[in-house]
Protein backbone atom coordinates (compact mmCIF):
# COMPACT_ATOMS: atom_id res chain seq x y z
CA UNK A 1 0.00 0.00 0.00
CA UNK A 2 1.20 3.81 -0.76
CA UNK A 3 0.29 7.19 -0.81
CA UNK A 4 1.24 10.39 -1.90
CA UNK A 5 2.19 12.66 0.86
CA UNK A 6 -0.30 15.37 -1.08
CA UNK A 7 -3.12 12.92 -0.19
CA UNK A 8 -1.81 12.03 3.49
CA UNK A 9 -3.35 15.40 5.41
CA UNK A 10 -7.00 15.34 3.69
CA UNK A 11 -7.60 11.62 4.88
CA UNK A 12 -8.18 13.24 8.44
CA UNK A 13 -10.32 15.59 7.51
CA UNK A 14 -13.58 14.96 9.71
CA UNK A 15 -12.43 12.64 11.37
CA UNK A 16 -13.12 12.55 15.39
CA UNK A 17 -9.79 13.36 17.55
CA UNK A 18 -9.59 9.32 18.24
CA UNK A 19 -10.32 8.66 15.25
CA UNK A 20 -7.11 10.83 14.07
CA UNK A 21 -5.16 9.78 17.16
CA UNK A 22 -6.19 5.86 15.97
CA UNK A 23 -5.99 6.52 12.30
CA UNK A 24 -2.50 4.18 11.83
CA UNK A 25 -3.93 1.58 13.20
CA UNK A 26 -7.39 1.65 12.01
CA UNK A 27 -6.13 1.92 8.24
CA UNK A 28 -3.55 -0.76 9.04
CA UNK A 29 -6.00 -3.20 10.28
CA UNK A 30 -8.74 -2.92 7.55
CA UNK A 31 -5.84 -3.18 5.14
CA UNK A 32 -4.37 -6.41 6.55
CA UNK A 33 -8.18 -7.51 6.73
CA UNK A 34 -8.45 -7.31 2.99
CA UNK A 35 -5.52 -6.70 1.08
CA UNK A 36 -3.71 -10.14 1.20
CA UNK A 37 -6.87 -12.18 0.82
CA UNK A 38 -6.31 -14.47 3.18
CA UNK A 39 -9.96 -15.83 3.19
CA UNK A 40 -8.44 -17.53 -0.08
CA UNK A 41 -5.81 -19.02 1.12
CA UNK A 42 -6.82 -22.38 2.82
CA UNK A 43 -8.06 -24.34 -0.13
CA UNK A 44 -8.40 -27.91 2.11
CA UNK A 45 -11.09 -29.03 4.79
CA UNK A 46 -8.77 -28.43 7.62
CA UNK A 47 -8.15 -25.56 10.05
CA UNK A 48 -4.78 -23.39 8.91
CA UNK A 49 -2.86 -20.86 11.60
CA UNK A 50 -1.87 -17.87 10.28
CA UNK A 51 1.14 -16.69 12.27
CA UNK A 52 1.70 -13.08 11.70
CA UNK A 53 4.79 -11.01 11.66
CA UNK A 54 4.32 -7.04 11.91
CA UNK A 55 7.23 -4.64 11.69
CA UNK A 56 7.49 -3.17 15.32
CA UNK A 57 4.76 -0.66 15.58
CA UNK A 58 5.19 2.99 16.45
CA UNK A 59 3.08 3.72 19.44
CA UNK A 60 1.76 2.55 23.32
CA UNK A 61 1.75 -0.83 24.14
CA UNK A 62 -1.18 -0.13 25.04
CA UNK A 63 -2.69 0.85 21.73
CA UNK A 64 -0.48 -2.20 20.10
CA UNK A 65 -2.14 -4.31 22.58
CA UNK A 66 -5.88 -3.16 21.57
CA UNK A 67 -4.81 -3.77 17.84
CA UNK A 68 -3.53 -7.06 18.23
CA UNK A 69 -6.76 -8.36 20.09
CA UNK A 70 -8.58 -6.92 17.09
CA UNK A 71 -6.40 -8.67 14.56
CA UNK A 72 -6.70 -12.03 16.99
CA UNK A 73 -10.46 -11.34 16.29
CA UNK A 74 -10.49 -11.37 12.60
CA UNK A 75 -11.15 -15.60 12.87
CA UNK A 76 -14.50 -15.09 14.30
CA UNK A 77 -16.01 -13.54 11.23
CA UNK A 78 -17.22 -15.52 9.02
CA UNK A 79 -14.94 -15.12 5.80
CA UNK A 80 -12.52 -16.13 8.09
CA UNK A 81 -14.77 -19.20 10.05
CA UNK A 82 -15.25 -20.06 6.46
CA UNK A 83 -11.44 -20.09 5.50
CA UNK A 84 -11.05 -22.60 8.73
CA UNK A 85 -8.03 -19.52 9.36
CA UNK A 86 -7.08 -19.54 13.04
CA UNK A 87 -5.34 -16.80 14.50
CA UNK A 88 -3.48 -17.74 17.89
CA UNK A 89 -2.56 -14.90 20.17
CA UNK A 90 1.36 -15.35 20.29
CA UNK A 91 1.08 -15.63 16.55
CA UNK A 92 1.16 -12.09 16.22
CA UNK A 93 4.15 -10.78 17.01
CA UNK A 94 6.52 -7.48 16.20
CA UNK A 95 9.75 -7.61 14.86
CA UNK A 96 12.70 -6.08 13.40
CA UNK A 97 12.32 -5.76 10.03
CA UNK A 98 16.02 -5.86 9.38
CA UNK A 99 16.08 -9.12 10.81
CA UNK A 100 13.51 -10.72 9.36
CA UNK A 101 14.74 -11.12 5.23
CA UNK A 102 11.21 -11.36 4.10
CA UNK A 103 10.19 -7.93 5.62
CA UNK A 104 13.39 -6.45 4.80
CA UNK A 105 12.52 -6.89 0.88
CA UNK A 106 9.17 -5.45 1.59
CA UNK A 107 10.66 -2.67 3.14
CA UNK A 108 13.10 -2.21 0.51
CA UNK A 109 9.74 -2.05 -2.43
CA UNK A 110 8.08 -0.32 -0.27
CA UNK A 111 10.05 2.90 0.28
CA UNK A 112 11.19 2.53 -3.69
CA UNK A 113 7.66 3.03 -4.03
CA UNK A 114 7.38 5.73 -1.75
CA UNK A 115 10.15 7.53 -3.41
CA UNK A 116 9.01 7.26 -6.88
CA UNK A 117 5.33 8.16 -5.75
CA UNK A 118 6.29 11.41 -3.62
CA UNK A 119 8.53 13.08 -6.64
CA UNK A 120 12.18 12.17 -3.75
CA UNK A 121 14.16 11.04 -7.61
CA UNK A 122 14.27 14.81 -8.28
CA UNK A 123 15.47 16.07 -5.35
CA UNK A 124 18.51 17.57 -5.39
CA UNK A 125 20.59 18.98 -2.19
CA UNK A 126 19.97 22.69 -1.49
CA UNK A 127 22.62 24.67 -3.73
CA UNK A 128 24.12 21.55 -5.88
CA UNK A 129 22.92 21.77 -9.68
CA UNK A 130 22.85 18.12 -9.65
CA UNK A 131 21.25 15.46 -7.49
CA UNK A 132 23.40 13.29 -4.78
CA UNK A 133 24.64 9.59 -5.24
CA UNK A 134 22.24 8.08 -2.67
CA UNK A 135 19.12 9.43 -4.95
CA UNK A 136 20.11 8.42 -8.30
CA UNK A 137 21.11 5.11 -6.60
CA UNK A 138 17.78 4.76 -5.04
CA UNK A 139 16.23 5.97 -8.25
CA UNK A 140 18.39 3.01 -9.83
CA UNK A 141 16.54 0.70 -7.55
CA UNK A 142 13.83 1.69 -8.34
CA UNK A 143 13.79 1.44 -11.75
CA UNK A 144 15.13 -2.56 -11.21
CA UNK A 145 12.17 -2.99 -9.60
CA UNK A 146 9.64 -1.40 -11.39
CA UNK A 147 11.10 -3.50 -14.49
CA UNK A 148 10.59 -6.91 -12.64
CA UNK A 149 6.74 -5.91 -11.90
CA UNK A 150 6.44 -4.98 -15.21
CA UNK A 151 7.61 -8.56 -16.13
CA UNK A 152 4.61 -9.75 -14.24
CA UNK A 153 1.91 -6.59 -15.45
CA UNK A 154 3.29 -5.04 -18.44
CA UNK A 155 1.65 -2.04 -18.53
CA UNK A 156 2.11 -1.96 -14.87
CA UNK A 157 1.62 2.49 -13.46
CA UNK A 158 3.00 3.20 -10.33
CA UNK A 159 -0.03 5.63 -10.30
CA UNK A 160 -2.65 3.50 -10.58
CA UNK A 161 -3.92 0.12 -8.20
CA UNK A 162 -2.97 -3.38 -10.29
CA UNK A 163 -7.08 -4.78 -8.68
CA UNK A 164 -7.50 -7.96 -8.61
CA UNK A 165 -9.16 -8.76 -12.26
CA UNK A 166 -12.08 -9.34 -11.68
CA UNK A 167 -12.03 -12.10 -9.17
CA UNK A 168 -11.54 -11.44 -5.43
CA UNK A 169 -9.01 -14.58 -5.20
CA UNK A 170 -6.14 -12.98 -7.13
CA UNK A 171 -5.63 -11.50 -3.71
CA UNK A 172 -3.80 -14.47 -2.61
CA UNK A 173 -2.78 -15.57 -5.92
CA UNK A 174 -1.40 -12.78 -7.31
CA UNK A 175 2.57 -12.34 -7.09
CA UNK A 176 2.53 -9.04 -6.46
CA UNK A 177 -0.17 -6.46 -5.75
CA UNK A 178 0.02 -2.70 -5.48
CA UNK A 179 -2.46 -0.59 -3.61
CA UNK A 180 -2.13 3.05 -4.52
CA UNK A 181 -4.32 4.40 -1.09
CA UNK A 182 -6.37 7.36 -2.03
CA UNK A 183 -8.83 8.98 0.61
CA UNK A 184 -12.58 9.52 -0.90
CA UNK A 185 -11.95 13.42 0.00
CA UNK A 186 -9.63 13.79 -2.79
Amino acid sequence: MFQQNLFAEPRLKGLTKQQRDDSFFLLYYQFFKHAFGLQYSNETDRPVYVRIFFDQFPDTKEKVSIFKDYIHRLQYQTAFLQAKLKIRKEDIVEVTSHDHVVLQCADIVTGAMYFRLNNLHRAKTEGQRVRGKRTRAKEQLYNHINARIRDIYPHFNIGISTGFKGDARNKWNHPYRHWRFMPNET
